[in-house]
């Protein structure tokens, strides 16, 4: 019998922990929780994120969100909907997310070091926006991104080299007038 029971408490125990890995301390999926926190951070004029929804129980059914048959969001397809603000760093819970697309935008400020955390990220095209200040050296250990475009922002510094931005040209970080390294043949 206390054996039985113990196994109970056990099962219970692993249960409650399987739950609250993929919900958030206000009882929502924490994938709600970083996409919001982004969406606090930008101007929509155009009300393309009105869908997003605080108190909804996963993002799946968000305009310009697409998740994977697990119900977790594996692409973001935020370009050209007009949206201004900053990157949010919550970014990086989208674990995940495999293509984050937010071209034509006037998104500004750095790109967070925390999108290092995106493991499964195979596309990042950022360009055409605002951003500035340096290239955190962290992003390139984003193994599987295999398409990076960066070009037409503010960005400056020099760009980090090796790991998967090994395998980029100086077409994904062209227009940043800032930027200086090997990979663009512009010494810092």
């Amino acid at each position: 019998m206390e054996s039985g029971l113990r196994g109970m408490v056990v099962w219970f125990v692993v249960a409650l922990l399987l739950i609250s890995s993929s919900v958030s301390a206000q009882g929502f999926n924490s994938e709600v929780d970083a996409l919001i926190a982004f969406k606090r951070g930008v101007r929509d004029p155009d009300g393309r994120l009105d869908s997003w929804d605080a108190t909804s129980v996963d993002p799946c059914t968000w305009f310009l969100v697409t998740c994977d048959s697990n119900n977790r969001v594996q692409r973001l397809s935020l370009g050209r909907t007009g949206i201004s603000g900053t990157i949010s760093p919550t970014f990086g819970q989208l674990s995940s997310l495999q293509y984050l697309d937010s071209m034509g935008n006037k998104l500004t400020g750095r790109i967070p070091p925390e999108l290092v955390r995106l493991s499964n990220l195979v596309a990042l095209h950022l360009m055409q926006n605002e951003l500035s200040g340096p290239i955190a050296p962290q992003l390139t250990r984003l193994w599987k991104l295999q398409f990076l475009n960066l070009s037409n922002n503010n960005l400056s510094g020099r760009i980090p080299t090796g790991g998967s931005f090994s395998r980029f040209s100086s077409d994904s970080f062209q227009g940043n007038p800032g930027l200086c390294g090997a990979v663009i043949r512009k010494p810092c």
